[in-house]
């Protein structure tokens, strides 16, 4: 081996022990593929960022080295409960509604019903992969949800999922008897009848998978830390869907993650940047004791609409608000397109 390959080796080693004696450091990320910044001639520390959260299907080897030797935590995305990509060739894994349908796409996503036994498997395998590649500083789980589109004003939230495996499953959980029907007949007998329980069970359900995601992470790399990324509606909007529809208990993911992250993409969901300020005061009141860590996503994504390096400045600062330890903007794409947007980032981060 060369000397070069030594001394990158040597580098990497000193940035990783200078973020484990770092730990408490504020958190200041970019989501997405951030070797992008890299290949357009920026560097990690030269624009304050000390962590990067990178899509798995982004992570490489060579970015991996680089990010460490410009003293970055790497932090994996992990596509928990998107199923493109898997249902198309196991059709028993596509999610059925209230109909007895199987439900299209909603929108860009496709979900998956995530009692399938062969997805639970290709999805620890995946995950048990990528931790046997990479001495990661964490996974983040994405698309923690049942099917459904919430990162609009205008939300899809089909009802799923009516299987004959999910309404066997659930009959099993509750010890009830759903009358002998079609899958049609038991979705709506159990809406009629059982609907609290249900929606309880559901939620049971991605209670399960993130449990299940953490006791692998945490047995193949005890000192990562489990994060999630989630939809930052308030309890009450779009009458309760946050869990009813998505099946999402923000209390109950927070006693089983190291790491929350509220969804703040303020623009996709026609609030002004303050809500995301008002976001993190009410998770200030709901979180449990022990409290795990807050590190915000915000948008500087210009969908809908474009978000002015103002208005980027301004999520941010919001976003970073008590209780927040940490945030991330997502994503690297729009700064590469408004280089203002980098120079704000930039400030903002330097200055934290």
């Amino acid at each position: 081996m060369n000397k070069l390959y030594w001394l990158l080796l040597l580098l990497i080693h000193f940035a990783a022990f200078s973020q484990e004696n770092d730990v408490d450091a504020f958190v200041k990320g970019i989501y997405g593929n951030p070797e992008r910044i890299l290949n357009a001639g920026f560097a990690f520390d030269e624009l304050g960022v000390n962590a990067v959260f990178v899509r798995r299907s982004s992570l490489n080897q060579s970015f991996y080295n680089q990010a460490k030797a410009q003293g970055c935590r790497v932090f994996v995305e992990f596509p928990t409960l998107n199923g493109r990509g898997y249902i198309e060739d196991h059709p028993e894994a596509w999610p059925i509604n209230e109909k007895g349908e199987t439900v299209g796409p909603a929108d860009w996503f496709m979900g998956v019903c995530p009692t399938d036994p062969g997805f639970q498997t290709y999805r620890a395998e995946q995950l048990r992969e990528t931790l046997g590649n990479y001495l990661v500083d964490g996974v983040f789980l994405d698309y923690l949800h049942w099917h459904a589109q919430f990162e609009t004003d205008q939300p899809i939230l089909p009802e799923t999922c009516f299987c004959d495996r999910c309404t066997r499953l659930f009959e099993n959980t509750h010890a009830i008897q759903i009358p002998p029907s079609d899958k049609a007949g038991k979705a709506q007998w159990i809406l009629a009848n059982q609907e609290p329980a249900w929606r309880k069970w559901r939620n049971s359900i991605l209670n399960t998978w993130v449990e299940d995601m953490g006791r692998i992470l945490k047995e193949n790399q005890p000192k990562a830390l489990l994060g999630a990324f989630y939809s930052a509606w308030f309890p009450e909007d779009h009458d309760g869907a946050l869990y009813n529809t998505l099946g999402i208990d923000v209390p109950a993911l927070a006693e089983r993650v190291d790491v929350l992250s509220p969804m703040l993409f303020h623009r996709m969901l026609a609030r002004p940047v303050t809500w995301s300020g008002d976001y993190l005061d009410w998770l200030d009141k709901v979180m449990p004791t022990p409290r795990p860590l807050v590190w915000p996503i915000v948008q500087a994504h210009d969908k809908p609409g474009i978000i002015s390096p103002q208005e980027f400045g301004n999520a941010l600062r919001e976003g970073s608000r008590s209780p927040a330890s940490g945030v991330m903007m997502f994503s690297e794409q729009s700064l590469l397109d408004n280089p203002k947007k980098i120079k704000v980032m930039r400030e903002f981060y330097q200055n934290k």
